[in-house]
């Protein structure tokens, strides 16, 4: 007997291979079943205009990365040769492709520019962004700088680098930790009603101009696995008071903890707020966390404004030592369409 035969009698026969393919298929079909049943219960809650739960409120946050598992769910059904896996992957794939196209309207104001303000927001984490963001300020000069996590020596810093020669007005909630905020402002400011919140959150109303503008710092709690019912009340007060604006020019800006994917962020939107980043084209660019690499992550830091204002010239910016990307935007205030006299 030759060594040719001795191969040949060595390989298993179909029938015995059988079952060794089989069992590799099953476990194809498992693992693109649990891919694609996460995929579908994020989707699910999406299509609901739901959170849902922990952790599916979190994920939410990276809905556009949804497509890698529901990728990968479409190559092991390929592999596994699973007919309806397959169909199951392309609908997971498409309902993901669908919820990428950003929220909102983005129609330009008709009526004239009447003002125009450069707005800047930035969350320092306990204050260790200072530096940087008082080097970003000096080379963005907003007009408006609304600072999150901007606890005393955060403060103070800001006072020193800042002189009333530069910020003549200020709103703040002084705290330690992650309660403290602080909005400094080149326009005059007075008192506006602040929102009760775990975090600070300073409100004031702005002469921009000659016209009022409603201004709001904007940080609820982040959703917590143990803590969604409180940030989904406290984007609920944020929501009240854009929908309390009775047509009134309002800006919130700040670290919203969370995303256009999110429906609590969406409804505060649905006040009757638009989120500046899409106006200029930059919904999906990430803000947090900023050590990822671009484009992962995930936009929770936003400057929203009503209506009338339009938006350009918006920028994500690396200030380093806070987990946060500062954004500076341009916002133009438009009047009344003279057509609607």
């Amino acid at each position: 007997m030759d060594s040719k035969t001795l191969t040949r009698d060595a390989e298993p026969e179909p029938e015995e291979a059988e079952p060794g393919r089989r069992r590799v298929g099953r476990v194809k079909a498992a693992l693109a079943t649990a891919l694609l049943t996460a995929v579908t219960v994020i989707l699910a809650c999406r299509a609901a205009d739901s959170d849902g739960f922990t952790p599916v409120t979190q994920a939410l946050a990276f809905l556009p990365w949804l497509l890698v598992p529901a990728a990968a769910g479409l190559l092991l059904t390929v592999l596994a040769r699973w007919r309806t896996g397959m169909v199951w992957a392309v609908v997971a794939l498409g309902g993901v492709a669908w919820y990428l196209e950003p929220y909102g309207d983005t129609n330009a104001p008709k009526g004239p520019a009447v003002a125009e303000l450069r707005v800047m927001t930035s969350n320092v984490e306990f204050g260790k962004g200072t530096p940087g963001l008082v080097e970003a300020a000096r080379a963005e000069r907003p007009d408006l700088l609304f600072v999150q996590e901007c606890d005393p020596p955060c403060a103070a810093l800001l006072r020193k680098a800042f002189p009333k020669s530069v910020y003549p007005y200020r709103q703040a909630v002084d705290a330690y930790g992650a309660e403290g905020s602080v909005i400094l402002a080149k326009v005059p400011l007075k008192d506006g009603e602040r929102l009760p919140g775990t975090l600070g959150m300073p409100s004031a109303v702005a002469d921009v101009q000659g016209h009022e503008v409603r201004v709001q710092l904007a940080h609820p709690m982040p959703p917590l696995p143990k803590g969604v019912s409180l940030w989904r009340e406290e984007l609920g007060r944020i929501r009240a008071y854009a929908a309390a604006g009775e047509g009134r020019p309002t800006i919130v800006a700040g670290d919203f903890n969370a995303t256009q994917d999110h429906a609590a962020f969406r409804s505060v939107l649905d006040a009757g707020l638009r989120d500046a980043a899409r106006l200029d084209g930059s919904s999906r660019a990430p803000s947090w966390p900023a050590a990822a690499p671009a484009p992962l992550g995930a936009q929770i830091d936003h400057v929203l404004a009503t209506p009338d204002f339009s938006a350009r010239d918006a920028r994500f910016l690396e200030i380093g030592d806070t987990d946060h990307r500062a954004l500076a935007v341009t916002l133009t205030l438009h009047g009344s369409d003279p057509g609607d006299d």
